[in-house]
């Protein structure tokens, strides 16, 4: 279906378009006062103002090339675009007039539940090892917005330095290529096609976007790319089993896990959960001493390790599997402590680890 030189050119051409628009846009962001100012502060690192809303670069070039270069179905296309650009339209109007958090919500829902109905993206069955198929019934749809939703709210939330979505992003998608391509079935590979496309557009935004950026992605872009890695991880897992729904999860381990404790830190100190700090991994990693550069790159690595590990699951025995899991589970909650994710004084393995250590020293 596909001719991968095609397929190549396209991207090439994806990421030259976003190169060559980016500057274009910055030069309007500030003509026509796109700017994001570092006031108010509560997650903020940047001290200047700065031309946001650049994510709109990586979604026209990455359409700009699946419409007119690729022929991918339109019963597959058409539903994204539509649903995508209700995304990107939510992102515009909260980078501009700064929407309450139950109408940027309201926005992505709509977009999942369009992508449910017309997308045929959802969540049907589940396989598990030795005890069958379970089937989700009428909880398809609610699992699959919410599925959604936590995609693109995770991409959101980690969207705090220069470059760090963007490129996690980059990781992600690229992770998610390589197993489809390799390991789904030929009608499901213009969706490793589009993920490729995709990770061309943001390629050519990146080096505006990495530190010392000179455009944010906006929510705009954090939304939007949040949104289609949520979307594209579902492509695959009508008929999910337990390994393949895992997957996705793994991959995106630093802004799910951001995201996770993000909720238990707020539960634990009492506060909203939408109410905004600075207690993410990377504000946290700053804190410990590391700059703005290096606390990007060592997401950057922790990422990579993450999709290495998802890789590993598509070789693994069930036992391996499980041992994975294991691993990738005790290493989160090790590193969580150790960044104090929750809080400072809120380290139980650690606390339980140092006691036990005097024990033995005695």
């Amino acid at each position: 279906m596909f001719d991968m030189f095609v397929v190549l050119l396209v991207s090439i051409f994806a990421m030259i378009t976003s190169l060559i628009l980016t500057p274009v846009f910055t030069w309007l962001a500030h003509k026509w006062g796109i700017i994001d100012d570092p006031e108010p502060k509560e997650r903020r690192i940047h001290e200047k103002r700065m031309p946001t809303m650049g994510g709109i670069i990586i979604y026209l070039s990455f359409y700009l090339a699946a419409f007119f270069l690729l022929p991918i179905p339109d019963s597959q296309l058409i539903p994204l675009f539509i649903a995508s650009t209700i995304i990107v339209i939510t992102g515009v109007i909260d980078d501009i007039f700064e929407l309450s958090p139950v109408l940027k919500l309201l926005g992505i829902v709509s977009a999942a539940a369009l992508m449910y109905f017309l997308g045929d993206v959802a969540l049907q069955t589940m396989t598990f090892p030795y005890f069958g198929t379970l089937s989700f019934g009428i909880l398809q749809l609610p699992l699959t917005i919410l599925w959604i939703i936590s995609f693109t709210n995770a991409i959101n939330l980690i969207d705090g330095l220069d470059g760090l979505a963007s490129g996690i992003s980059v990781i992600a998608l690229t992770t998610m290529g390589i197993i489809g391509f390799f390991f789904l079935t030929i009608e499901e590979v213009s969706v490793s096609v589009m993920i490729f496309i995709l990770v061309a557009a943001i390629a050519g935004f990146w080096p505006y976007n990495f530190y010392p950026a000179s455009v944010f992605l906006g929510d705009t872009g954090a939304l939007f790319l949040g949104f289609m890695i949520g979307v594209f991880s579902l492509q695959g897992l009508k008929n999910a089993t337990l390994i393949s729904l895992v997957l996705p999860i793994i991959i995106m381990g630093i802004p799910i896990t951001d995201t996770l404790f993000a909720m238990i830190r707020r539960k634990v100190n009492k506060q909203s959960i939408v109410v905004a700090d600075k207690s993410h991994i990377h504000h946290r990693l700053m804190t410990l001493g590391m700059s703005h550069r290096q606390t990007v790159l060592a997401i950057y690595s922790v990422s990579v390790i993450f999709s290495i590990i998802a890789l590993l699951y598509n070789f693994s025995t069930l036992l391996g599997s499980v041992l994975l899991t294991i691993f990738v589970i005790v290493g989160i909650l090790l590193f969580v402590e150790i960044i104090g994710l929750v809080g400072e004084d809120k380290r139980p393995i650690l606390n339980t680890l140092k006691r036990f250590t005097k024990k033995l020293n005695k």
